[in-house]
């Protein structure tokens, strides 16, 4: 998979710009956590719609100010791992744990 580092909270700005012309998904990954780990691993095996969103991978143990503003911004509960759809500069869709489907996903996109 091709995922951006979403390393900062001016890069959020940049998402909810760029949720307008192609849908943004951002996956909030603990990654002291095996059922983060476990999920990630899950959702790129099954992960079959590239081109059609942007993916993020937010290493919330590192960026957990990133994180926090993420919750804040588009109004969910923080979770993880935690799997987030942006389009139109909203939240359209979010999931944790074994929740977390590329194929359910693909059904929003």
């Amino acid at each position: 998979m091709n995922w951006k580092n979403l390393d900062n909270i001016d890069e959020l700005n940049v998402i909810i710009k760029d949720s307008y012309s192609k849908p943004q998904l951002i996956f909030k990954h603990s990654t002291r956590c095996i059922i983060s780990k476990m999920a990630l691993r899950n959702f790129e095996r099954d992960f079959d719609f590239e081109g059609k969103a942007e993916t993020y991978y937010l290493d919330l143990i590192a960026f957990r100010n990133v994180s926090d503003k993420v919750s804040d911004i588009f109004n969910i509960v923080h979770e993880s791992p935690q799997i987030i759809l942006i389009k139109d500069g909203k939240a359209v869709y979010d999931e944790s744990h074994e929740g977390i489907s590329a194929a359910e996903i693909q059904k929003v996109l």
